[in-house]
């Protein structure tokens, strides 16, 4: 057999203690990190993570209305069509990258190795800060979301509350911010199952959505034929103006909408140390959940199109999540009942698993040593579970829906700026492996090959043309009650990691040695790979 020798801090670990851990942990090893985290989930769990985080049915309704005002019926079928295109090669030019860097807290390690030497501790801070901003609000905006469909079937049943179901009454609000921190904590509470049992959680989960998928294809459009009808070809050319801006950049706002529901498939490689062959496994996780979240996504977006009824009572249905009241319309009022529980249980199986993703990022974070408490918060269960990661995690998204109380406006400009950091990350990475580490990442086990370099120009401006949609105001004229605060608390969070790298001595998160230590790995990768194709030879 032949020699493989493993680099880790300058030594060089012998073939007998390579041999005495498994590949992924030998891995973990050269990047210089030490196996904590359980490592029991397969392809289909990894699959599952970013496939459940995403939701594609449940991100649909959410933003459905948001679409429609934007263009009209042409403005969305056309641009997810340009979406699902786009959005699949980023997640393939992101996979490439998890193939060599199979890391938890992954997308800021990324970022960081894609800048090099001199730039990527600060690139690092940027978007560790990115994405624990972006996932935290995720989690409070699902919650708040769930909520929304609950309070909505009073307006169902002729019910309402003394104010009314609006945002600017505190009592409504009140009752939102309540229930949505109960959904949150059971679902903190969910996470902490055994992580081998925990994967049950993953297949309930993804069964529930595709039961919502399976439901709405059959069972809404036979509702909608015998009530108020489907909507003729015509629907599908007629433009709307509900934001009130230019009308070419009134069409290109529906990109907000398509782009959102496919935006967090970097979820599979958050649990990557805790997968089965993650240089592969979370790779394919990051693809193929994006791939069938579009696919299965397509056929309930012309459906919801040829299901809906004419924009005015579109607009008139007076609720906090219209599509109660469009289901009611459609499938009766105990019809409807059954379509909302599964949408219900299928947003707060989304908060437990996005808590997954987002408590992972927060590990590798404290494992690094940055966060106040990074030593209790770094802390793992002898099962493998970074369970104060999770309560970590949980406590910041449960202080997030506090700001719900004070003003409508405060936590809706929160969670305006969830997806804004997720967006620039996918847009830098590319941007930094095109004209910053060039030609790195070639033995990536999940290869783009030639398509490697036109995937990462096609990710940075794509991403980039979605991120002047989420700065740009959405409603206009433009007011303080229509002003778009997420670029504001973009620049603020992007200012404090700037702060922060300044403050935070090097040799207590991420040094530059670090940084190189993780490069070498693809050399490390590469020799494994010879090492072993000799082997085979001789063999």
């Amino acid at each position: 057999m032949s020699s493989s020798p493993i680099k880790k801090d300058g030594a060089v670990l012998a073939n007998e203690d390579a041999a005495s851990v498994n590949s992924d942990e030998a891995q973990l090893r050269a990047f210089g990190y030490k196996q904590v985290l359980h490592r029991t989930w397969g392809q289909a769990e990894n699959i599952c993570a970013s496939f459940c985080a995403l939701y594609f049915v449940g991100g649909i309704r959410y933003v459905y209305f948001v679409g429609i005002s934007a263009g009209g019926p042409p403005a969305v079928w056309s641009s997810w069509l340009v979406t699902i295109v786009c959005a699949c090669i980023t997640a393939a030019m992101l996979a490439e990258v998890c193939s060599s860097i199979p890391l938890s807290g992954s997308i800021y390690i990324w970022a960081a190795e894609c800048a090099g030497n001199k730039y990527g501790r600060l690139v690092g801070f940027i978007v560790a800060f990115w994405s624990t901003t972006a996932w935290t609000s995720f989690i409070a905006s699902i919650c708040q979301g769930t909520m929304y469909y609950l309070l909505s079937e009073l307006t169902v049943f002729g019910k309402t509350i003394e104010g009314g179901l609006v945002d600017t009454n505190i009592r409504f609000r009140a009752i939102v911010w309540i229930g949505a921190e109960v959904l949150l904590w059971t679902a903190v509470a969910i996470n902490f199952i055994n992580p081998k049992a925990f994967r049950y959680v993953f297949f309930v989960t993804a069964g529930v959505m595709l039961t919502d998928w399976l439901l709405t294809l059959i069972w809404l459009p036979i509702g909608v034929s015998k009530t108020y009808g489907f909507q003729d070809a015509s629907f599908f050319t007629e433009y709307y103006n509900g934001t009130g801006a230019p009308t070419g950049w009134n069409w290109l706002l529906s990109f907000l909408f398509t782009s959102g529901v496919l935006t967090g498939f970097d979820a599979a490689g958050h649990v990557a140390e805790e997968t089965k062959n993650a240089s592969v496994t979370a790779a394919r996780g990051i693809f193929w959940s994006c791939f069938i979240s579009a696919a299965l996504g397509t056929p309930i977006i012309f459906l919801y199109l040829v299901c809906s009824p004419d924009i005015d009572v579109m607009f008139s249905l007076d609720a906090p999540q219209p599509f109660v009241v469009l289901y009611s319309l459609a499938l009766g009022k105990g019809g409807q009942v059954v379509m909302v529980v599964i949408a219900i249980l299928g947003l707060w199986l989304n908060t437990v698993v996005c808590l997954i993703a987002a408590s992972r990022l927060v590990f590798a974070i404290a494992r690094d040593g940055v966060l106040p408490g990074s030593s209790w918060i770094g802390k793992v269960k002898d099962n493998g579970q970074p369970k104060n990661a999770v309560l970590f995690t949980g406590a910041v998204a449960s202080l997030l829906l506090c700001t719900i109380l004070p003003s409508p406006v405060a936590f809706t400009s929160l969670v305006s700026a969830g997806a804004m950091p997720t967006i620039a990350a996918y847009a830098l990475i590319p941007a930094l492996r095109l004209f910053v580490t060039p030609g790195k990442l070639k033995m990536a086990k999940w290869s783009n090959g030639r398509f490697s370099k036109p995937f990462c120009w096609i990710a940075m401006f794509w991403n980039l043309f979605i991120l002047t949609t989420v700065i740009s105001p959405y409603y206009f004229p433009v007011t303080a009650d229509t002003f778009n605060y997420a670029p504001v608390i973009f620049g603020a969070v992007t200012l404090m990691a700037i702060a922060a790298y300044f403050i935070v001595p090097e040799e207590k998160w991420l040094p530059q040695r670090k940084i190189i230590e993780i490069q070498e790995n693809e050399s490390w990768e590469r020799n494994g790979r010879v090492a072993g194709q000799v082997s085979n030879k001789s063999d």
